[in-house]
């Protein structure tokens, strides 16, 4: 049976596939990776094409010890991910409010209007997701050690 890994070691594994070639970097690269709770549950809508899409908002947190007070203190950041088909169907089902999750996926600019004034909104397209909660920690979850679930390159719709 293998071994759970850390969560700093399954980190560092997904890191070490990113072996950039020179003409990669000149083009730039937009890539998002995240490890954090769902703030509430997964919101599910059908699209035109017959297609799904799954947002979720994911809470990503820092801890620091305040050097004058000696107080702990934290800090939160919110970030808005869009999942689509496959990995829409799959978080619909097994994700839920509190629910521990690794996302890897790209940063997407939306423009739009309110009250006469251009607005811009930015989100996360996930490309590929890993629920990490365990078994006992989620019902009908896959496990930390699970391998990551990845969207095929047509799902994504743009």
């Amino acid at each position: 049976m293998a071994q759970k890994k850390s969560l700093k070691e399954h980190i560092r594994q997904h890191l070490a596939k990113f072996q950039f070639k020179k003409r990669e970097v000149m083009n730039g690269i937009n890539k998002v990776i995240l490890v954090g709770n769902l703030g509430r549950d997964p919101e599910t809508r059908q699209m035109p094409s017959g297609g799904s899409v799954t947002n979720i908002s994911i809470a990503t947190s820092k801890t620091w010890k305040d050097k004058a007070s000696g107080e702990k203190k934290e800090q939160t950041q919110w970030h808005r991910v869009m999942l689509f088909n496959k990995l829409s169907d799959i978080s619909a089902q097994y994700l839920k409010k509190g629910s521990k999750v690794y996302i890897e996926g790209s940063l997407k600019t939306s423009e739009y209007e309110k009250n006469g004034q251009k607005q811009y909104s930015t989100d996360i397209v996930a490309s590929e997701m890993q629920m990490l909660d365990s078994k006992g920690d989620q019902q009908n979850s896959h496990g930390f050690g699970s391998p990551p679930i990845e969207a095929a390159d047509d799902e994504v719709p743009f």
